[in-house]
């Protein structure tokens, strides 16, 4: 593990890497890793989260013919190296919020208003927790990743025959490729619709964790890994630091230590519209993990 570590660090944090500065100069790919600026309560203090990093994934529906882009999927990650720990919040795309700007809505809303900014801004106010970094991801951005690692293994919980997503599995783990882990990943037709599909995509998240794991950590396979990332992801705003910051927070944590927690929610009406309301737990369950990105006892 300490060599992947250094390996990591030689490649992000030499200057002049060519590797490096490839990389930072890369725009053609689906997935965006972006910095973004804090805001609110969750202003990043380094003294308070030196070894907590706060990053926000989003799953953008934005597809030819649609008019705007909302976040499909929305999942926040603590990272804590220092712990050598995880735990992913993993946030129903209707929950009614407060979206800075634009007054109360559903909290996908705030990525078609302002992007991954404003979507950043409206999670950090909901969560207390400072999104530094957001990850997002079209459809084809998503299933063109995990194509590439060869599919994912993952564990469908029961069996799944839905014409709209596409979703179609018997029960138990099986590997399944790109466009199987979307249909999986957005099939809201099962028991609690839109709350139980945001914690399946929270496990495919760390079924991927578990993949490159068993997959090995060798030089030789980080560097294929950081070949399939330079293909398929670009940055902005991103620097060599962070760079390193993010790969050492991913890499010294065991997908055995990563929670998967999904916000306590009941489903409301606004206005003849469905929505999901916040349970009055949810609020004890970001101040735990706003603290140091883990839930102590959830």
């Amino acid at each position: 593990m300490k060599r992947v570590i250094a390996l990591v660090a030689v490649l992000a944090l030499l200057p002049g890497v060519w590797f490096a500065d490839l990389w930072l100069d890369h725009a053609s790919a689906d997935i965006l890793l972006s910095k973004v600026k804090t805001a609110g309560d969750a202003t990043y203090d380094p003294g308070r989260w030196k070894d907590t990093t706060f990053v926000l994934l989003i799953g953008s529906d934005e597809r030819p013919g649609l008019e705007g882009a909302r976040a499909d999927g929305l999942h926040v990650v603590g990272l804590n190296s220092e712990q050598g720990k995880a735990t992913i919040i993993n946030i129903p795309r209707d929950t009614w919020v407060e979206i800075p700007g634009h007054g109360q809505g559903r909290v996908n809303e705030a990525y078609h208003f302002g992007g991954a900014q404003l979507q950043a801004e409206t999670v950090s106010n909901l969560t207390g927790a400072p999104v530094s970094y957001v990850l997002t991801t079209t459809f084809g951005g998503l299933t063109a990743m995990v194509d590439a690692l060869g599919g994912l293994e993952v564990d469908i919980p029961y069996p799944m025959d839905d014409q709209n997503s596409g979703a179609a599995f018997l029960p138990g783990r099986q590997v399944i490729n790109g466009s199987q882990v979307l249909a999986f990943s957005r099939n809201r037709h099962i028991p609690d619709g839109d709350i139980s599909r945001t914690a399946h995509q929270g496990q495919v998240i760390i079924h991927a964790l578990e993949s490159l794991r068993k997959k090995g950590t060798s030089g030789t396979n980080v560097l294929g890994y950081l070949d399939v990332l330079f293909r398929n992801v670009r940055t902005e705003n991103i620097t060599p630091t962070d760079l390193y910051r993010l790969g050492r927070g991913a890499l010294v944590v065991d997908p055995g230590d990563v929670r998967n927690y999904t916000v306590p929610s009941r489903v409301g009406m606004i206005r003849n519209q469905s929505v999901v309301f916040v349970r009055p737990e949810g609020t004890a369950m970001f101040a735990d993990f706003a603290d140091d990105g883990i839930l102590q006892a959830h």
